[in-house]
């Protein structure tokens, strides 16, 4: 079956919303390789309160992630999107403006209330069809690794000849220029609601009590915990074996790019050859090992980049499949409740990466952060040796008549017995059924009926 074509309307919803996400995270990325590096003129700064100025943002977004989205149900998407954006620009200007490190954490908190992935996330899926929301996403998430890579690279640049305020004026410039986007390019979301997009209450018991689902959001929470941490201490590596804080980015963006093409096939061993749990697996294992032999071997400049290749290989991968991964779990009609989950673990790892590398790197130094982060790791491949593989399951949205949704238990009972339908959740309130199905067997079996 061919993949329908993006209506106009739909492009420019995905590229709109997709350089929005880009832009504001340009923004913040280009303060994971300056922070540790370019705050030592700031009163009280130390690495436990500098940890706490990079975690911090995750923990207002973890808070006020589910809230916003809620919100945004109600008073509308872009209103709660533009919300959030002049919370983050206020953040950034208090930020650029302090000379204390408390007051960068004040800035960063206001940038990180802001909590609108969610928001942004549902007006994505309001304006694609349910058959190209999976391009949709997609596209959302490789300008997201997209502008990790150049913020890498920008941001000590940046910092190099405007200190770390002008990061933060430049974060506030950035959030301005979103706020445009917004109201510019990117459609209005229609007046519907769906169960599949942002937080139902009536599903989080459904959500929480899936194991594997569980799993998942501990690997999110794991993943963003080590990156985090390790931000504390790997400027402070490089800076330490004679690499100037401006030429920091000239060694991440290579390390990123040839990391992102090295990931391609184990993405494809995952995907298409249906190996999602080895290759799952094998990628924490690389972050135990990778990650403890920082701590272990004398810094050496080549040994560290490649050290640093190779775990940006594993973070990349991860990044890449545990989206889709929640999407094959979650049970029907509840992608949304799952992501919404999934996002605030994210954020709530952020948020004790920052703050938990810095308490370390001032008691135990750098090595102290990677030895701690290695064993996050051996942690998390404990808790997901018993994680199923996901079955390769897709989405799909199907209309209801009248009398179909007049006896809904008759069609649900018939619906399960299509072939390829392995799970369905029948919102009475839209009129369809949300499915999840064995793709092959499913279209197979249309094609028989057609």
């Amino acid at each position: 079956m061919k993949k329908p074509a993006l209506l106009p309307i739909e492009l420019r919803a995905i590229v709109g919303l997709s350089s929005l996400y880009a832009v504001r995270m340009l923004g913040l990325f280009m303060l994971l390789p300056v922070l540790a590096l370019y705050s030592s003129h700031l009163d009280h700064a130390s690495p436990t309160l500098i940890g706490i100025a990079l975690g911090i943002y995750g923990l207002t977004q973890a808070i006020l992630q589910i809230p916003f989205g809620m919100l945004s149900d109600k008073i509308g998407r872009k209103t709660v999107i533009s919300l959030g954006l002049g919370l983050f620009i206020i953040g950034s200007i208090v930020a650029a403006l302090s000379e204390s490190i408390y007051g960068v954490i004040a800035g960063r908190a206001l940038q990180g209330s802001g909590a609108i992935a969610g928001a942004i996330m549902a007006l994505l899926a309001d304006r694609t069809r349910e058959e190209v929301r999976t391009t949709a996403m997609a596209a959302v998430g490789m300008s997201i690794g997209l502008a990790f890579a150049a913020a890498m690279v920008a941001g000590p640049v940046l910092a190099r000849f405007t200190g770390l305020e002008g990061i933060f004026w430049a974060t506030a410039i950035l959030a301005t220029l979103s706020l445009v986007v917004l109201w510019k390019l990117v459609p209005a979301a229609p007046p519907r609601n769906h169960h599949d997009v942002g937080l139902n209450l009536g599903q989080i018991k459904t959500v929480i009590t899936e194991p594997n689902l569980l799993r998942l959001d501990f690997s999110i929470f794991s993943l963003h915990l080590i990156l985090t941490a390790c931000f504390v201490a790997i400027p402070i590596r490089l800076k330490a074996i004679s690499i100037p804080a401006m030429d920091h980015g000239f060694i991440y963006l290579p390390v990123m790019a040839v990391a992102f093409v090295a990931m391609v096939p184990f993405i494809i061993a995952a995907e298409k050859y249906r190996k999602m749990k080895p290759v799952f697996m094998g990628a924490i294992a690389t972050f135990i090992i990778a990650l403890a032999l920082i701590a272990l071997l004398p810094s050496r400049l080549w040994g560290l980049i490649t050290l640093l290749w190779v775990f940006f290989i594993a973070f990349n991968l991860m990044e890449s499949m545990l989206p889709s991964m929640i999407s094959k779990i979650a049970p029907a009609g509840a992608k949304g409740t799952a992501m919404g989950l999934y996002s605030t673990s994210q954020f709530l790892g952020a948020s004790v990466g920052g703050a938990g590398g810095g308490i370390i790197a001032s008691s135990f130094g750098t090595n102290g952060v990677f030895w701690f982060t290695s064993l996050v790791a051996i942690i998390w491949f404990i808790v997901c040796a018993p994680l199923k593989t996901p079955r390769h399951l897709s989405s799909v949205l199907l209309p209801l008549s009248d009398d179909q949704l007049k006896n809904v238990e008759s069609t649900r009972t018939t619906l399960l017995n299509r072939s390829g339908v392995e799970d369905l959740y029948i919102a009475t309130d839209e009129g369809v059924a949300y499915l999840k199905v064995d793709r092959e067997r499913y279209e197979s079996a249309e094609a028989k009926e057609a």
